[in-house]
């Protein structure tokens, strides 16, 4: 099988790409005869807005000729990154988790129990539950309608429920930020992280796309597929069920003791998966107390920033700007600081918006997410800065938990409630407060107050903010617009700690995974999945 990278589409072709058309650049790019070419299948597409012509896709193809021997001489002809052999001689798809062939469990051990139901514990409990180990996941949050039906009067009345909310509840914190799909690990599951999602109801698109997301609202539909898929299998799935601790003997879990809907509850079990996201601090206090191993980790924390989406689509399109086959445009920027922070943007959501994602009734913590078609009037990201262990204060390993939340607490402080500090980029650069919006308009709810973001920030991040918006405006033009709206603090971008864990994900409590985010050993939705799937599937 020979892949074609770098193959150019127009603009205006791209709408009618078909096998057909995607048959004749193949062809043309190998000097072949169409009639050579047994099939050809779409592997990945992306916008390249680098060159000077203008704006244009390229797509990656995969090829099959009818004569198979000719196609390793044919690739030699080609450098590397045009044409590549590959020796399958299939284009099968591959498995999704419901399609891989995993060892069953083994009939003598208890039925395991996932604690989260975001991307690491649901994976998790899918390869359990394909292995035929009738695994019992839990989550402290509700299922994805009752969660969204909460977050709307967050929105809408400032009243946040603690165990309800953007980073509680099914499918964890990814759910309610644009199901970006993007991952910075190498991976051979990650297709099949990608093909289970399909398999649920995602678009076929997100197989195909170079950056490919979901958008909160498909996801919520993935997510109750999943949930079905789990339960046909014979899983069992709990929502308001907190894990509040382990029975341990002789260095090993024995049993999970549960919170049910207010019910305590004690499951035996030999194998724990642990997979609570990066915000359930009571549980890491109690692990801690327990004798689970944890060290302080890097991280960092910010603001998020919005433009106008009709502004960023200018700059990085130029010309080509507005053109129908064009999605709205995205950024990844980073630049160094004197204090070798540096500071970066995370998490972009095209023609999203700035949502509350705290999870404590005194604390203010923001995120964003969009929506599948991303067409909301603002783009946002947020632009973080490198926190340091030493910067936590303390060396406790859950000191960096006190940290953000001592931001938290200044953000809540200063407003009198769940409303988000705002200032303008114009005005942070100039060193005075902000009195109202300019052209850009704020889209978090429930709502922002116009100040300085110094309230709650650490100075060391607003001053390399300052140091850093100039610098990040020259990589790309009017990032540091005066009207852009700087909302804050964005302090759960990462975990705060690692838990310790051996390569066979296993803490030195034996019987307990640690996986995730959670964990401090994953990084986003995909890269969450992909541990808890690896989990799952191991003997």
């Amino acid at each position: 099988m020979l892949r074609l990278h770098q193959l150019v589409v127009s603009l205006d072709d791209y709408p009618k790409l078909d096998e057909a058309m995607l048959r004749r650049l193949c062809a043309a790019r190998l000097k072949v005869k169409e009639d050579r070419i047994a099939q050809v299948r779409l592997q990945k597409r992306s916008v390249d807005a680098r060159g000077r012509d203008g704006v244009h896709f390229t797509v990656t193809a995969d090829v099959l000729l009818k004569d198979a021997a000719g196609e390793e001489k044919i690739a030699q002809k080609f450098k590397p990154n045009q044409v590549g052999y590959l020796p399958a001689r299939t284009m099968e798809e591959d498995p999704d988790v419901f399609g891989l062939k995993l060892p069953p469990w083994p009939k003598e051990r208890k039925r395991p129990v996932v604690v989260g139901a975001g991307p690491a514990g649901l994976f998790c409990a899918l390869a359990l539950a394909v292995r035929g180990a009738r695994p019992l996941l839990i989550d402290r949050g509700q299922p994805v309608e009752q969660r969204a039906k909460d977050i709307d009067v967050l929105e809408t009345q400032g009243i946040l429920n603690p165990d309800s909310n953007v980073l509680f509840g099914e499918g964890g914190a990814g759910a309610f930020s644009d199901g970006k799909l993007t991952c910075g690990i190498n991976s051979p599951h990650i297709r099949t992280v990608l093909q289970t999602l399909y398999h649920c109801g995602a678009p076929e698109e997100i197989l195909q796309s170079q950056k490919p997301h979901i958008g909160t609202d498909e996801l919520r539909k993935v997510l109750v597929n999943a949930r079905r898929k789990l339960i046909a299998l014979g899983a069992e799935v709990r929502f308001g069920c907190r894990l509040t601790g382990l029975q341990v003997k002789a260095g090993r879990v024995t049993a999970a003791r549960l919170l049910d809907n207010g019910q305590a509850d004690e499951i035996e079990t030999d194998d724990v998966y642990l997979a609570i996201g990066h915000s359930a601090r009571d549980t890491y206090e109690w692990l801690y107390a327990l004798g689970l191993p944890m060290q302080q980790k890097p991280f960092a924390v910010g603001v998020r920033i919005e433009h106008l989406q009709k502004e960023i689509n200018r700059a990085q399109y130029g010309r080509d700007a507005g053109h129908p086959a064009l999605p709205p445009a995205e950024y990844k920027l980073n630049v160094p600081t004197p204090d070798q922070r540096g500071v970066y943007t995370f998490c972009m959501c095209p023609g999203g918006q700035v949502i509350n994602a705290s999870s404590e009734a005194d604390g203010v913590n923001v995120n964003g997410m969009s929506l599948h078609a991303r067409d909301g009037r603002n783009a946002n990201a947020a632009v973080l800065v490198g926190v340091r262990p030493e910067d936590f204060g303390s060396d406790h390993p859950l000191a960096g938990v006190a940290f953000q939340r001592r931001i938290e607490r200044a953000a809540f402080a200063a407003t009198g409630d769940l409303r988000a500090p705002c200032q303008r980029v114009g005005d942070l650069l100039e060193g005075r407060a902000s009195t109202a919006a300019g052209s850009v308009l704020p889209g978090y709810k429930p709502g922002v107050v116009f100040g300085d973001i110094r309230c709650c920030l650490p100075d060391f991040v607003t001053e390399n903010l300052r140091a850093a918006l100039p610098a990040l405006g020259r990589r790309l033009r009017g990032f540091d617009w005066p009207d852009a709206l700087l909302t804050a603090p964005e302090t759960r971008s990462s975990a705060p700690l690692r838990m310790l864990r051996n390569e066979r994900r296993e803490s030195p409590i034996a019987g307990l995974y640690p996986l995730g985010e959670g964990a401090g050993y994953a990084g986003g939705i995909v890269s969450a999945a992909v541990d808890g799937l690896q989990a799952g599937m191991q003997e």
